[in-house]
């Protein structure tokens, strides 16, 4: 990297860390949900807009600055070509109103969502919670969405590539209507993939997200069968991966792990947010007064990254390797990035960790990745994934 180019990067952490640093170090202060609303929209207006002399300066800017292009980090997965293997996981993009930019960003796929059939307003507010001392977040956001027929609109309006021509994979997560009962789900979902299909490189089955009454109930083997082989029906259905829970014992994962290998699923999203407060049971919530464990919502971040890994050595092992798995939860550094990958997943996610460190956080993580392979003589990424290579300090050149 020049000089100039790392003076750049330093004057977009000093810029991320100056405006957002002191709202993020506390629990108090800018509602969480206000604040990524207001990011959100000022990325869908860039979007939409991107060709736009000076939103079309800045956006080459912050794309060269968060940028990191090298062979050794392509994958070509489930018929996909990833340019880097860090994507931004589904929660803060929900109608898919910035899908135009995040390769801007550094990523090698976003995926947007998640999406219902019927627009639905979410969960009462608040319903999102920042826990700063832990770089975690709480919510029972509810799939708030503007649902898939606006989210088709939006897309069309943003004048994407097709699928496979862009610069960034593109993946739309797919939930239940709220209102739609249990036994009629697969066509719920149906009825959103069949609209959207036309702009997803690959969908999300998301059965785990623990702010929908029933919605886990689908990640059993019968529920879940049934549910994939209605969608895999559909004449232009694109790969499919299911997002899974990561509150299930073991011998729940190696039956999920089977139904989605027998069925033809594309890939393993893990994990969701988790309804174990993992440790922090008495943590309070100052906003209520009331401590984790009374408070409903999925935790996402720092406390989860020790049971995602497990997951995932999990999962990587049920399946032979055979399934491509995308690591999520709990990824906050290089570190925790290599430990994913290393443990089995072909592809990783950001999303609480990327809000408490900046956008800086991908290029971090994709130079580290880079040396990590020099330090242990990979040609390329997939030859890192399930090795159990551990995380080195030692760099190439001190060899």
């Amino acid at each position: 990297m020049n000089q100039s180019s790392r003076n750049k990067r330093i004057s977009t952490e000093s810029f991320y860390k100056n405006l957002f640093g002191p709202l993020l170090q506390n629990d108090e202060g800018i509602d969480p949900e206000l604040l990524t609303q207001a990011a959100i929209n000022a990325l869908g207006h860039a979007s939409k807009h991107r060709n736009w002399p000076g939103i079309s300066t800045l956006l080459a800017t912050v794309n060269q600055d968060l940028n990191r292009s090298d062979k050794r980090l392509e994958q070509k997965i489930f018929g996909c070509d990833f340019k880097n293997p860090v994507g931004l996981a589904a929660g803060f993009d929900k109608n898919g109103v910035a899908a135009g930019i995040w390769d801007h960003f550094g990523f090698g796929f976003a995926e947007i969502g998640t999406v219902t059939w019927h627009a639905q307003p979410g969960n009462p507010r608040p319903r999102l919670f920042r826990l700063a001392a832990e770089k975690a977040a709480l919510n029972r956001m509810g799939f708030n969405n503007n649902g898939a027929v606006v989210m088709r609109k939006t897309l069309k309006q943003q004048k994407l590539l097709q699928p496979g021509q862009r610069p960034v994979v593109l993946g739309i997560n797919l939930g239940k209507s709220k209102i739609t009962p249990i036994e009629q789900a697969p066509d719920d979902y149906a009825s959103s993939i069949e609209i959207l299909a036309p702009f997803a490189d690959y969908a999300v089955i998301n059965v785990s997200s623990p702010n929908t009454p029933g919605l886990r109930d689908l990640q059993s083997s019968k529920q879940l069968r049934r549910l994939i082989q209605r969608l895999r029906r559909l004449p232009s259905c694109p790969p499919l991966l299911v997002k899974i829970a990561p509150d299930l014992e073991n011998i729940e994962l190696d039956k999920l792990a089977k139904v989605a290998y027998e069925e033809g699923l594309a890939g393993l999203i893990a994990v969701n947010t988790s309804i174990n407060r993992l440790g922090l049971e008495q943590r309070i919530l100052s906003s209520s007064g009331l401590n984790l464990s009374e408070e409903a919502g999925g935790l996402s971040g720092a406390p989860l990254r020790p049971r995602a890994v497990e997951v995932i050595r999990r999962l990587h092992q049920a399946t032979g390797s055979k399934l491509p798995i995308i690591g999520v939860g709990g990824i906050d550094s290089p570190e925790a990035a290599w430990e994913r990958i290393t443990a089995g997943a072909s592809l990783i996610q950001v999303y609480t960790g990327w809000i408490f460190e900046g956008p800086m956080l991908v290029p971090r993580i994709l130079e580290a990745l880079l040396t990590q392979l020099e330090n242990h003589g990979f040609s390329d990424i997939s030859e890192a994934i399930g090795s159990e290579a551990p995380w080195t300090t030692i760099h190439s050149s001190d060899h």
